[in-house]
């Protein structure tokens, strides 16, 4: 991977931030009480907004020539919205040129600017919404758009509680003070949800500064409220610097996208988000602050706007748990899928070893009235050797089969390893130990069809029966012994096991 280049190196960003420098000299520079004064400050804000919405203009088309699918789509979106912020903005540097002193429309964005502006920041802002985010489920979606607008709602709550003043709640710019705000703080919520999601259109590198540039347009709108007659310089220049933040992020990414052939967003995913939940602080929090000067509609706006969040909130959390509901399922399903990994023969689907010696033991743990037959294949190895390992498993699968179905319902049939098997009989006496293995011979009897050869499993059965206080080893070792004998006495036939088979067993 090629490094890119430092943005501290970039000639256009160092010329970005050196006009911007020079825009602020000049705000300082012509501050003054007169009304020519203040309309040369506000011509320098729009006639230098306009070549930092170039350098927007520019790098947006840019990066849109490298990306593909829906990043190209996205960044299409991008540039046609930043040459509708170049349009209104020239249009704006045009009248403050045109403008006499003291004529203060030009003091903030006229109907075409502003009507650019935040037409441009909405389709932003549901592009960066409706951007696909690859997994996630219908309900992560919903949640995602109850987060928006959890913190739209909680954007305009901030912004009504500083906009409405006692006396003043009739003006009508509140209104686009109140849109404004929320559609920013939103802006900024779905860039951070877009960019920690995964599949995001940009780097991390590139986001941060439109992030914050939405951030100070919320303060870029307080601070002009709060001196709209005569502003001083430092509010020319918190407006400003937004433009110049919204240039430097596709600026940024067209340099990251130039040099790296991943040029978009890590893949890294938070399936969780506190932002809302801030939201929900913030506006508690805004409504302490007001409390204390009584009950108003500045007030009132702010409990409307908390009753909104908690309700968007609850919504949230029904859709949380459900998915956690989903979640819970999936995981109970998986565990059941290993338990049964677990206790299982992976070949022929009966219990396994440690499965079988499980249910023996708790079998005699709750009664005596048990029995265990050991059944072992007879010229098993045979098989293998002369029509190989493949026909040898699928004998092994037909015995299992065989044996499913000579049990009766509540018998437990396992394979023990190789060619051994073993049935658990629950509730036997004798006769029904020896009926269960009559009918297993009768059943392997029959021969089997494997790749054209006809093959016969016989086998050799050991019975044993529980008896008081015996503990599972010592059963199975005395089917073991029986099983030895029913091979000695000439194979494919059972036996059950009597007192002296072991020194029958062991003598020459």
């Amino acid at each position: 991977m090629r490094q890119w280049p430092s943005p501290a190196r970039d000639p256009l960003l160092i010329g970005a931030v050196l006009w911007t420098a020079l825009a602020a000299a000049l705000f300082f520079g012509l501050a003054g009480p007169s009304a020519t004064n203040a309309l040369w400050q506000v011509r320098t804000l729009w006639l230098v907004q306009v070549p930092l919405d170039g350098l927007l203009v520019y790098s947006s088309w840019r990066v849109f020539r490298i990306a593909t699918g829906a990043t190209r789509r996205f960044w299409r979106i991008l540039g046609s919205v930043t040459t509708l912020f170049l349009f209104g903005d020239s249009f704006q540097a045009l009248q403050a040129v045109l403008a006499e002193p003291g004529d203060s429309s030009t003091t903030s964005g006229g109907v075409l600017q502003s009507a650019c502006f935040v037409t441009g920041l909405a389709a932003v802002v549901l592009a960066m919404l409706a951007h696909p985010q690859p997994g996630r489920s219908a309900r992560e979606r919903l949640a995602f758009w109850l987060d928006s607008a959890t913190v739209l709602v909680g954007g305009a709550v901030i912004a009504w509680s500083f906009a409405v003043k006692p006396g003043e709640y009739h003006r009508t710019d509140i209104l686009g003070t109140l849109a404004l705000s929320a559609v920013s703080l939103t802006s900024a919520f779905a860039a951070v949800k877009m960019i920690m999601g995964g599949n995001a259109p940009m780097r991390r590198a590139a986001a941060i500064p439109m992030i914050t540039a939405a951030g100070f347009v919320m303060i870029g709108q307080f601070v002009a409220r709060s001196a709209a007659d005569h502003p001083p310089a430092y509010v020319y220049l918190v407006r400003l610097l937004p433009s110049l933040l919204i240039a430097v992020g596709p600026r940024i990414q067209e340099l990251i996208a130039r040099f790296d052939p991943e040029p978009f967003g890590e893949r890294r995913r938070r399936h969780y988000s506190v932002l809302p939940y801030g939201a929900m602080a913030v506006a508690f929090l805004t409504l302490v602050v007001i409390m204390p000067n009584g009950a108003g509609i500045r007030m009132w706006g702010v409990v409307a706007g908390l009753g909104a969040i908690c309700l968007l909130v609850v919504l949230r959390q029904v859709a949380s748990f459900r998915d956690n509901t989903d979640l819970i399922n999936r995981l109970d399903a998986t565990l059941a899928e290993l338990s049964h990994q677990a206790h299982t023969d992976g070949l022929t689907g009966l219990a396994n070893r440690t499965h079988f010696y499980a249910q023996l033991e708790t079998a005699l743990g709750r009664t005596s009235e048990i029995a265990v037959l050991l059944v072992d294949l007879d010229g098993f190895k045979a098989v293998n050797d002369t029509l190989g390992h493949a026909a040898g498993d699928t004998l092994l699968v037909s015995v299992a089969d065989k044996m499913r179905a000579a049990l009766r319902s509540g018998d437990v049939a396992a394979r023990l390893g190789g060619d051994e098997f073993a049935v658990l009989l629950h509730d036997c006496t004798g006769p029904d130990a020896e009926d269960t293995a009559r009918r297993i011979l009768e059943a392997l009897a029959v021969p089997v069809e494997i790749d054209g050869t006809s093959v016969r499993a016989n086998a050799s059965i050991g019975a044993a029966a529980a008896e008081p206080g015996e503990g599972s080893g010592a059963l199975v070792r005395r089917a073991d012994i029986a099983m030895y004998a029913a091979k000695s006495a000439g194979k494919g036939r059972w036996k059950r096991y009597e007192a002296g088979m072991e020194t029958a067993a062991s003598s020459p």
